[in-house]
């Protein structure tokens, strides 16, 4: 349940219409007298809060400490003024009046904090084996931080999120030693808690806030350029020409723009938005059902942030998480991105054809539109993407493709002067209000989860209930995405499961290597020492190999403690690194269902109240739609999609589309026409065999009995309307 109730389109929109009135230059200049001196104010405050933050990441060297609290006391001011109050009777300039009071006083809190960060280092220090030095002003900055973000995350994202977070604090404050079995924890001081909470590197101004104040306000602000530069109308326009000739070709648009658009946003709610009031009236005019036009488009969002080179804010947390660099992760996420678009646009197909749907009546193109915006989109976002491929920093790269676009723009008709500039940088702050203060609260639960071990905890017990079997611990792993999913954003349920799962799934990941040895015969002494800890017998039988069923005995009966030592001598760094990487995605893809699964899925339902289409229904269809999120995460853990040379990666990509293409005509029951009942038994082995990773017969029979479907069931449709 989150603060919008049970169908939340209307209230985000609502809510986006809110920050809009204050954030956005025409709106301002309609308002008149006090009002408008007081709006002109906040604007010109976003407005310089954008230039801090390009400014902060190529020039300003303050402390990474500085940075942060910099970054979350701008955006609490921003918040609190731009969200309903707490003060419900409360309205209209004195409303605005409290609430940016109340952002004002957790903005100079946080910049106490800061600023206070030595003085409690040499007051403690000065009182040797004492606690944490913390004055009377230290103690009331701290609790109306925490008090702060957790209030304007409330309003921001509901009740869950501060639910966690007053969970997590009370956890290692008092409720942790009251607990049973392993989740039980050792109780902490309380100015050990607030310390941990305020100057940790996994706490409010850590690592997870930098990620947001280095790299993800920079990407909106891009993002946010694109929009105003007309990039977005190039979108549109673009897949129009693309798309517009196929069968269906409405909902083809539908997918292409909401690819592309998910390079801008990286959001899937907003992707659906911006998009979906120009995509779903096509689709629903082109003859599509409107809570399949609304499943289509909110899919096909929710694969935006999965799409290079973003990828929303998780490549960036995954990045900074696994060390891995964010090129790698990017590059390494083409190909599945595409295979989640193909398997959206396969179920488009069928919906086309099993309902007769054809392309006359898809809206013209608007050529001054697409030709206003080709150079705004594809010059900025090529180099863009070619400073991330080659090493550039994240910020640096998303700040010389803003310089860039502003320089290209003077050679379109979307000039970016200086007020087009303004309402850019005003509408990236405005998009990044709740990712910047979400992610502080979310730093106040990863603080809790490191400082209690609960981590190695939810892995040992993930490890445990999985019994050795992969599929288990990724079935375990989806149902909490779910669960986690109903009331989180997915940046914070992919950082929180991360968190808790990544470990279990690259140590269970990379058991296969360790098997492998196994079979082959150890002979390190070093090595043969810590299997001995599990059974001192097998000193003298490493050398001479085990049968593949005896090593994996042996894996699965490994204590968890001991295979974490064991497995870094088994498996080289590089490969240590590879199922690292595949674990962190497999979570990413995974926490992306929320978006799209029922009960609480808000891309669907803001779609759905576009459409006009039941919500629930929509849920429904756009989770059929976008199975991908499930189908791409079994081939990251059971085939070599992941560290495969370009050849193997093509060979497994292009039998995985035949598969998809099978999985979504057993789901719609339809295929090029009617289903007949022999053509069920083909559709299964052929789905079996095209999903076989890397076996030449299997794949080559699975891929004819899918083609051999897809041309019967063509023909009995051509002689059935005839």
């Amino acid at each position: 349940m989150t603060v919008f109730g049970s169908d939340p389109a209307p209230a985000i929109e609502q809510l986006n219409r809110r920050r809009d009135s204050l954030l956005d230059l025409d709106t301002l200049l309609q308002r008149t007298g006090g009002e408008r001196l007081l709006c002109a104010a906040i604007f010109a405050s976003a407005v310089a809060f954008a230039i801090w933050h390009i400014a902060t990441n190529i020039h300003i060297t303050e402390t990474a400490r500085w940075q942060n609290t910099i970054h979350f006391a701008g955006f609490a001011f921003l918040a609190a003024v731009t969200t309903r109050s707490f003060m419900r009777g409360t309205q209209g300039k004195a409303g605005l009046v409290a609430n940016a009071v109340f952002g004002l006083l957790i903005a100079a809190s946080a910049l106490w904090i800061a600023a206070a960060e030595n003085g409690v280092y040499e007051r403690t220090l000065a009182k040797t084996g004492q606690s944490w030095q913390f004055g009377i002003i230290d103690w009331i900055a701290g609790g109306i931080a925490i008090i702060g973000v957790i209030e304007l995350t409330r309003r921001l994202t509901g009740w869950i999120i501060p639910a966690l977070v007053i969970a997590s604090l009370a956890y290692i404050l008092f409720l942790g030693e009251r607990l049973p079995g392993a989740f039980r924890a050792a109780s902490l001081p309380l100015d050990d808690v607030l310390f941990r909470s305020l100057y940790n590197d996994e706490g409010m101004f850590g690592i997870i806030t930098s990620i947001s104040s280095s790299n993800i306000t920079l990407f909106m602000i891009f993002g946010a350029f694109l929009v105003v530069s007309g990039a977005s109308d190039f979108v549109i326009e673009m897949s129009k020409v693309v798309a517009g000739r196929f069968r269906g070709g409405a909902a083809f648009v539908a997918v292409i723009s909401s690819a592309l658009t998910g390079t801008i946003s990286g959001s899937a709610i907003a992707n659906t938005a911006s998009t979906g009031v120009i995509t779903i009236p096509m689709m629903k005019s082109n003859g599509f059902r409107p809570q399949f036009a609304a499943g289509v488009e909110a899919a096909s969002s929710t694969g935006g942030q999965l799409m290079p080179p973003i990828m929303g804010a998780g490549a960036f947390i995954m990045a900074s998480y696994t060390g891995i660099p964010y090129g790698t992760i990017v590059a390494a996420s083409v190909v599945p991105a595409m295979l989640y678009f193909l398997s959206v646009a396969c179920i488009v197909r069928i919906e086309a054809v099993k309902y007769t749907i054809g392309t006359d009546t898809v809206d013209a193109i608007d050529r001054r539109k697409m030709f206003a915006g080709l150079l705004n989109f594809v010059l900025p976002l090529g180099v863009m993407t070619y400073l991330l491929v080659s090493g550039r920093t994240p910020s640096y790269a998303a700040v010389f493709a803003i310089g860039t676009l502003i320089v290209v723009s003077w050679f379109t008709p979307n000039r970016m002067g200086p007020v087009n500039i303004s309402k850019a940088l005003a509408l990236g702050i405005t998009t990044s209000i709740m990712t910047a203060v979400l992610l502080v609260a979310v730093g106040l639960i990863n603080n809790a989860i490191t400082t209690s071990g609960l981590a190695n905890t939810f892995a040992l017990m993930i490890a445990q209930w999985s019994q050795g079997s992969l599929i288990i611990a990724l079935i375990l792993v989806t149902l909490a995405s779910l669960v986690l999913g109903m009331g989180l954003p997915v940046t914070a349920a992919y950082i929180v499961l991360s968190i808790l799962s990544a470990p279990a799934l690259a140590g269970m990941l990379a058991d296969s290597q360790v098997v492998q040895q196994l079979v082959n015969g150890v002979t390190d002494p070093s090595v043969a020492a810590m299997f001995a800890l599990v059974d001192p017998a097998l000193m003298m039988t490493l050398a001479d190999g085990m049968s593949v069923a005896d090593a994996k005995a042996l894996v699965s009966s490994i204590p968890f403690d001991v295979a974490v030592a064991i497995r870094p001598m088994l498996v080289d760094a590089e490969s240590m690194t590879l199922f690292l990487l595949t674990a962190h995605l497999i979570v990413f893809w995974l926490s992306q269902d929320s978006n799209v699964t029922p009960p609480v899925c808000l891309a669907a339902f803001t779609a759905a109240g576009i459409a006009g289409s039941r919500p629930m229904a929509t849920g429904v269809e756009a989770w059929k739609i976008a199975k991908g999120l499930y189908i791409v995460p079994l081939m990251f853990a059971y085939t070599p999609l992941m560290g495969s040379d370009l050849p193997d990666l093509l060979r497994l990509a292009s039998f995985a589309l035949l598969g998809i293409y099978s999985t979504n005509c057993m789901l719609q029951r339809y295929a090029e026409g009617p289903l007949s009942w022999w053509h069920w038994p083909l559709l299964v082995g052929g789905a079996v065999g095209a999903y076989w990773p890397l076996a030449w017969v299997p794949n080559l029979l699975g891929a004819a009995a899918v083609i051999t479907v897809l041309l019967s069931t063509g023909r009995r449709r051509t002689v059935s309307s005839a």
